[in-house]
């Protein structure tokens, strides 16, 4: 066959394509299969983190069928989660009392609740787009956690609603009652909401939210209704929020009003945001990394949220196209000789910017400790050295630390550019 047949016929090209993506699927669930048997993850508590991981995933990934995929900045997304939940822990509750049917379909409850919860609710706000979109999504969001307190019949007030995911005439011998079950099962529904989003985004409509996303006065001009693609996609985002909350209300055995708050939905576009809402599994490494600095952050200090907030600004300004865009565009140099002086760049960088980082984490501790925990006492323990708050020496240690740290990171930025551009210039084959 000649060159000119092969462009033509892009059979050979589909093909190894998809053989790729056969074997990273297999990989993916080979490391699945694996992870909750890794030394430090064999315990409950790390299975209960991964499983958190999981949940978390098919929740950023349908929040970002809507910011992402069309362009629609929801800040009330948690709505459609926490509506999930309750679908399903309801459903969990009729079958602890004899419903017929096993708890690994409980899932599904939770995905048609998302589902009839986006069409009802996306019906009135995807009519707008823009900031209208994303103010309304907010009372969305206020009006739902507001009657989760008002209607204590269906969402149990402050105290939620509870279940049992052990008790069931039917479970097809898949028991749950320990935590590694819990997590195959959640880490099979994330595998399979995974592939139902990838290619819900690689049909026509998905296409089309791409379009809305970026050009809606084409899309409107070439026939298609902007508002319908919007709502379509508002309604499978639904579903998967769904879908993330009945795995919460299995994992959990119990659904309270924090499940459609505010602050679940921030926590959600966060995620996005850090992991890379460009990529279609940006989102995934997102959830991933904010769930296990907010599992292991909180373990460590009170101040957890303020490390989280700093964190997300600092992506925001220095890599808004998230994590997976840095390693995006870290990818096409790893084959170059100039990638390994721009490793060793990186690592000169690091010395300085950890003795900056040390010094904020000490003056931050010290500002906590003062000025919201007084009756514990100024003296503590802060990466193993024992710190006083009331002594003066340790804040201006501190203040100096991280002044100097900073200086000398600073000066190494000239040194990492240019290792840059000549890795760059080398992979460009110039």
């Amino acid at each position: 066959m000649s060159d000119l047949a092969v462009a033509a016929d892009p059979l050979g090209t589909t093909t190894r394509r998809r053989g790729r993506f056969d074997r990273r699927l297999i990989a993916l669930v080979a490391l699945l299969v694996v992870l909750p048997h890794v030394p430090g993850l064999d315990s409950d508590f790390g299975r209960s983190l991964l499983t958190q991981m999981g949940i978390a995933t098919v929740f950023a990934l349908s929040f970002n069928l809507l910011f992402g995929q069309t362009g629609l900045l929801s800040f009330g997304h948690a709505v459609y989660f926490g509506l999930g939940g309750y679908a399903a822990i309801h459903a969990m509750r009729a079958i602890n009392h004899g419903l017929p049917l096993p708890m690994i379909v409980v899932p599904l409850a939770g995905a048609a609740g998302g589902l009839v919860a986006g069409l009802a609710f996306g019906a009135v706000t995807t009519r707008k787009a823009g900031t209208i979109f994303a103010l309304i999504s907010l009372g969305v969001g206020e009006l739902v956690y507001a009657a989760a307190f008002m209607l204590p019949g269906l969402f149990g007030g402050e105290e939620g609603i509870t279940a049992s995911r052990t008790r069931a005439t039917v479970d097809l011998g898949i028991p749950l009652g320990a935590q590694l079950h819990v997590y195959y099962l959640v880490a099979a529904w994330a595998v399979i909401a995974a592939l139902l989003m990838r290619a819900f985004a690689r049909t026509p409509v998905g296409r089309l939210c791409n379009a809305v996303r970026d050009n809606p006065e084409r899309v409107e001009f070439i026939g298609y209704s902007t508002a319908r693609v919007r709502f379509i996609a508002f309604a499978a985002a639904g579903l998967f929020a769904g879908l993330a909350g009945g795995l919460h209300a299995l994992n959990y055995e119990i659904v309270a009003a924090d499940a459609v708050s505010a602050q679940r939905s921030t926590t959600v576009l966060i995620m996005a945001y850090i992991g890379g809402t460009p990529y279609f599994l940006g989102p995934a490494l997102g959830a991933i990394v904010i769930t296990w600095l907010q599992t292991s952050l909180s373990g460590y200090t009170s101040a957890w949220q303020f490390y989280l907030g700093v964190f997300f600004i600092v992506m925001i300004l220095y890599a808004p196209t998230g994590l997976a865009g840095l390693l995006a565009r870290h990818r096409p140099l790893l084959r170059t000789r100039a990638f390994r002086g721009l490793v060793l760049r990186y690592a000169l960088a690091a010395l300085p910017l950890s003795v900056a980082a040390a010094g904020a984490v000490v003056l931050i501790e010290m500002a906590y400790r003062v000025a919201t925990q007084p009756e514990l006492g100024t003296r503590m323990r802060l990466l193993g050295l024992s710190v006083d708050a009331g002594q003066s020496g340790w804040w201006l240690g501190a203040v100096v630390a991280l002044a100097a740290g900073f200086a000398l990171f600073r000066a190494t930025w000239p040194r990492i550019a240019l290792a840059w551009d000549r890795a760059c210039a080398e992979a460009a084959g110039r």
